[in-house]
């Protein structure tokens, strides 16, 4: 229902933002991100938003940029976890690192997270690391230079990519993907960066 609120910081206390746009003041629960980043009071700011709807209650998250507020509704689809769960997920790690514990099914990392124990952690692996493998790649391999390594090296050079728009350098990223396909022979994109993620992981 709300994509984003635009207004002036009215009030900021814990996990909760008071935004006050055009003379009415929203309520917001924010992640951690969003609430570290947001300027003092009487300042403008971009709250990216969503709306929780139940019968006894409404309740408005707020996020710092887009791609968390996708993590917290794919965190919102997992069978047993509910918004304020979700949102505690966001607050125990960087958004990164988060993305990465899923797709490489560490479920000792998501089990830090406040309300999640280690039956909750592998069904957020078993549930979201596929969808993300595709929805995440997909989306940080658009952002890069077309006609680079991915053309030359298939799938390798697409994991290499992959990796890149995680936030490695190609070098990290090569010698990762580089060590797997020599371990592993041939496999599909996904595949070697979640395989290369684990053994980054691990050293």
């Amino acid at each position: 229902m709300y994509a984003f609120l635009e207004g002036l910081v009215a009030e900021k206390n814990g996990n909760e933002l008071v935004l006050n746009v055009n003379g009415v003041g929203y309520q917001i629960m924010c992640t951690q991100a969003a609430i570290s980043k947001a300027p003092p009071k009487d300042e403008f700011i971009r709250v990216y938003t969503w709306l929780s709807v139940r019968d006894d209650a409404m309740e408005l998250f707020g996020f710092d940029s887009r791609e968390e507020r996708t993590l917290f509704l794919n965190l919102n689809t997992v069978t047993g976890i509910g918004p304020r769960t979700a949102l505690n997920i966001l607050n125990s790690m960087p958004l990164k690192d988060l993305t990465l514990a899923i797709l490489t099914e560490d479920v000792q990392t998501l089990s830090r997270a406040p309300g999640v124990g280690k039956k909750t952690a592998q069904r957020i692996s078993l549930e979201l690391k596929d969808r993300m493998s595709k929805e995440d790649f997909s989306s940080g391999l658009s952002q890069l230079p077309t006609g680079t390594v991915s053309q030359q090296m298939g799938s390798v050079g697409e994991a290499i990519q992959a990796l890149a728009a995680l936030g490695y350098s190609q070098s990290e990223a090569a010698l990762a993907v580089s060590k797997v396909h020599q371990t592993a022979g041939e496999l599909p994109a996904d595949e070697l960066v979640r395989q290369a993620l684990r053994s980054m992981m691990k050293g």
